[in-house]
């Protein structure tokens, strides 16, 4: 849905990170987007996200709910003071995963960093040099701590509001019902569409302005 979305808005994409899922799917994937105000739209998309539809894995045909958590993190300028210390990381090399046959890598140039403190993990394996994926695996890793630190801040601020934010498997931003009918619903704004096919092809640009407007009406 957001590689559909990149395509269709003029934004550029790029896979830093794919993990496979055990039977079928994806585990996990870390895209890094660059393009007009990104952050600030993308940003809305954080959270939990459920899937209501009939498993294309089951035999059965029956209707499975499926959960999909979303972190959105900006990608700081490097010149911030964020100090990072060595010992604090632990580093692994491993095989990259690759299409297969002749473009396989065969060389352990893919990186995953642990920050022991925080237990923050950050993968790259796009680059063939594990220099290069090293580097851009310290770049999220600095993002990720900075955007910690900014959350912390707003977690203070918002116990002293009142507010809270929690996200959690029970408090879904947006439900995606594909069965037995057909619905796209964000809990936030209270956006609602039939077209579900349209938003999972990548059509969420107006659901994303819907929550922007209604945080702003709400400051």
């Amino acid at each position: 849905m957001y590689e559909r979305f990149c395509e269709k808005n003029d934004y550029t994409y790029e896979v830093i990170d794919e993990q496979k899922g055990d039977e079928a799917g994806l585990k996990s994937v870390t895209i890094l987007i660059k393009g007009f105000y990104a952050y600030g739209y993308f940003k809305v998309e954080k959270g939990v996200h459920r899937l209501v539809r009939i498993s294309p894995f089951d035999s059965n045909k029956r209707r499975h709910t499926s959960f999909a958590s979303v972190t959105i993190t900006p990608l700081i300028k490097q010149d911030i003071d964020l100090e990072i210390k060595e010992s604090d990381l632990k580093i692994d090399v491993y095989h990259s995963s690759g299409a297969g046959g002749q473009s396989v890598n065969t060389s352990n140039s893919a990186v995953r960093i642990t920050h022991l403190p925080t237990k923050i993990v950050v993968t790259c394996q796009n680059e063939r040099s594990q220099l290069k994926n090293k580097d851009q695996a310290m770049k999220l890793l600095k993002s990720k701590l900075y955007q910690l630190e900014r959350e912390k801040k707003e977690e203070e601020l918002n116990k002293i509001k009142g507010i809270n934010n929690n996200i959690d498997f029970g408090s879904q931003i947006r439900n995606y019902v594909l069965e037995p009918y057909k619905q796209v619903k964000d809990l936030r704004s209270g956006y609602t569409t039939s077209n579900v096919l349209k938003v999972l092809d990548g059509d969420i640009l107006e659901i994303m302005k819907s929550v922007l407007l209604e945080r702003k009406e709400n400051e």
